[in-house]
C-alpha cells in the first residue's frame, strides 16, 4: 500500500462564514501541519471543526455557499485543486455514499482517480477488511445499518490511499468492537502510507494514543491550544473541559439515576416480536419486550443487530413482522393500543421519535420554526409555543442560531435540535436513536441532564446507544440484542 505522498497543510487567518449566517463557522485559524503528522482536532460543538475539514477537502463550495477569509493550502495549492490528494469521511455517513452496492461504492473514489482497473478489486477487499465490514459486495448500501454505513465510507476513503486523510467523527455510531477495529485500521493505513492524518472526534481517549499533536479550535475564533497531546491536556485540561472538550481522565459532574424497579408498570410491551425493515429478511425474532413507564430503557448491541429497527417498531413507525407492540391502555389512541395504527397526530403526543440521522426530521428553514412545528400542530397558543421554543433554544445552547437553517448546523447542534423538536410536543414516550452522537462535553451533560429531568417528570425514554455514559447516567432497564440469522 504505497499511497500518495504525505500532504503539508497550511492555514493563515483562515475562516468561513456560511451564506445567510451572521456569525462565522470558524475564523482566524492559523497553523502548519507537516507531512505525516497525526492531528486530533478538538473544540466545542459549533467551533468549526467539520467546516475546517470540509475546507481542507475542498468541498465547501463557492461564493454562493459562503465567504472565506485568509488562506488554506494543501501542498501549497488551494484544496479545490487537490481532490485526489485528500480523503474525507464526513460526519454524516449518508452524505458520503454514492452508489447502490457496497463494492461499487468503495471502488468509486479509486475509479475517479484513475487507479488501474486490475488493482481496484484488491484495494476494495483490503479496505473492507480493514474496517471490519464483512458483507457481500453486492449488498445494497441502503440495507446497511448506521454503523455499517460509517465503516463503508471509511473503507472508500482508505481505498483511495490519500496523502491527507480527514476523518470527522469516524466512530460516532459504532459499537465498542467497531470503534477498536476502525481505530486500528486507520493506524495501519497511516503506518503503511505515511499519510497526514486529521481526526475530529469527541471520543478523545480512543484516538489520543496514536496522535502526535492536538489542535483545539476556540468557539469564538482562533486556537485554544496547539501542541503535543500530553502537554496540551496537562497545561489546559480544566480549561478545555470547561470549554466543552472531552479531556481524558476528567469525569462529568452529573448524578446517576437508579435502575428500574422490578415491578415497574409497562408503557409498551410485545411478545414473540419479529422485526425487519426489508420484508425479505427478519433481523430479530422471538423478542420479549417491556418498556417501563417513567423510566429509561436502553437498547444495546453490535452494529447491524436491529437496534434502530426495534426502536422504530416500538415507536409505531415500522410494522411488526410477527407479534404486536401494544401500549398501556392509558396511552391508547382511537384505533386501540397498537402504535403502528395511530395517526401522526396521535403519535405526536404519545410517542416522539429522534432518528439516527437528524436531517431526516428537519422540515423548515429556521431552528425557531422547526421547534414550533409540534406545538402548532397541537393548536397551542402563540405565547405558549414561543415560551416552549425559547426555553429549549436556551437550554440546549442554540439561541444564537434561532434563525439559522437547520442544515447548516454542526453535527452536534443538529442532534440537540432533533431532540428538542420532539421534546417541544411533550410526548409521554420518547424514542431516541444515538441521542448523544456528536456532542461535546458541555452539550452531552446538558442533553443527558435534560433526559434525566424528563424521566423524573414521568416521561418514558427509549434510547438506542453505544455510549456507556448514557447507560450509566440514565439507569433504567436494558434490552441487549444479539445477532440472529433469521429469514422470513
Amino acid at each position: 500500500m504505497n499511497g500518495a505522498f504525505p500532504a503539508r497543510v497550511q492555514a493563515a487567518g483562515w475562516g468561513w462564514r456560511y451564506a445567510g449566517r451572521k456569525r462565522p463557522a470558524t475564523s482566524d485559524v492559523s497553523f502548519t501541519i507537516e507531512p505525516g503528522e497525526r492531528v486530533l482536532l478538538l473544540g466545542a460543538s459549533g467551533a468549526g471543526k467539520s467546516t475546517l475539514l470540509a475546507g481542507l477537502a475542498g468541498v465547501l463550495g463557492d461564493a454562493d455557499e459562503g465567504e472565506r477569509t485568509g488562506s488554506l493550502l494543501v501542498d501549497g495549492a488551494a484544496p479545490e485543486s487537490r481532490h485526489g490528494q485528500s480523503g474525507l469521511v464526513m460526519q454524516d455517513p449518508e452524505s458520503g455514499i454514492v452508489l447502490s452496492k457496497v463494492g461499487d461504492d468503495v471502488a468509486f473514489g479509486c475509479e475517479n482517480l484513475g487507479v488501474p482497473a486490475s488493482e481496484i478489486p484488491t484495494r476494495v477487499a483490503e479496505a473492507l477488511d480493514a474496517v471490519g465490514l464483512d458483507v457481500p459486495l453486492q449488498r445494497p448500501t441502503k440495507a446497511l445499518s448506521g454503523g455499517q454505513k460509517q465503516r463503508l465510507v471509511l473503507a472508500g476513503a482508505l481505498a483511495m490511499q490519500p496523502g491527507l486523510l480527514l476523518l470527522d467523527e469516524p466512530t460516532a455510531n459504532l459499537d465498542p468492537e467497531g470503534v477498536a477495529e476502525v481505530r486500528a485500521s486507520v493506524e495501519r493505513a497511516v503506518d503503511a502510507t505515511g499519510a497526514t492524518l486529521v481526526v475530529v472526534e469527541h471520543r478523545t481517549p480512543v484516538w489520543v494514543g496514536m496522535m502526535t499533536r492536538v489542535i483545539v479550535l476556540a468557539a469564538d475564533g482562533g486556537l485554544l491550544a496547539d501542541g503535543a497531546p500530553a502537554q496540551v491536556f496537562a497545561e489546559h485540561g480544566r480549561a478545555l473541559a470547561d470549554a466543552g472538550v472531552w479531556v481524558p481522565g476528567v469525569d462529568v459532574d452529573l448524578a446517576q439515576l437508579p435502575a428500574s424497579p422490578s415491578d415497574a408498570e409497562p408503557v409498551l410491551t410485545a411478545s414473540g416480536l419479529a422485526i425487519a425493515r426489508d420484508p425479505r429478511t427478519t433481523v430479530q425474532a422471538g423478542l420479549e419486550v417491556m418498556v417501563p413507564r417513567g423510566q429509561a430503557t436502553v437498547i444495546t448491541g453490535a452494529n447491524g443487530v436491529g437496534k434502530s429497527t426495534l426502536a422504530l417498531t416500538l415507536a409505531g413507525l415500522i410494522a411488526e413482522q410477527a407479534g404486536t407492540v401494544e401500549s398501556a391502555s392509558s396511552l391508547a389512541g382511537k384505533r386501540g393500543t397498537r402504535p403502528f395504527r395511530w395517526t401522526s397526530r396521535e403519535l405526536l403526543t404519545r410517542i416522539g421519535t429522534v432518528f439516527q440521522e437528524p436531517e431526516h426530521q428537519f422540515l423548515t428553514q429556521t431552528l425557531r420554526d422547526e421547534l414550533a412545528i409540534g406545538p402548532k400542530a397541537l393548536g397551542w397558543s402563540a405565547s405558549r409555543t414561543q415560551a416552549v421554543v425559547d426555553g429549549l433554544l436556551d437550554r440546549l445552547h442554540l439561541s444564537s442560531l434561532a434563525r439559522a437553517n437547520p442544515f447548516t448546523l454542526s453535527g452536534g447542534q443538529k442532534r440537540r435540535l432533533s431532540v428538542a423538536t420532539v421534546l417541544a410536543a411533550s410526548p409521554e414516550v420518547i424514542v431516541l436513536d444515538e441521542p448523544t452522537f456528536g456532542q461535546d462535553r458541555r452539550g452531552w451533560v446538558e442533553l443527558v441532564a435534560l433526559l434525566q429531568e424528563e424521566i423524573i417528570g414521568g416521561t418514558s425514554i427509549v434510547a438506542v446507544t453505544h455510549d456507556d455514559g448514557v447507560i450509566r447516567h440514565l439507569g433504567g432497564h436494558r434490552i441487549a440484542l444479539e445477532a440472529q440469522a433469521v429469514r422470513a
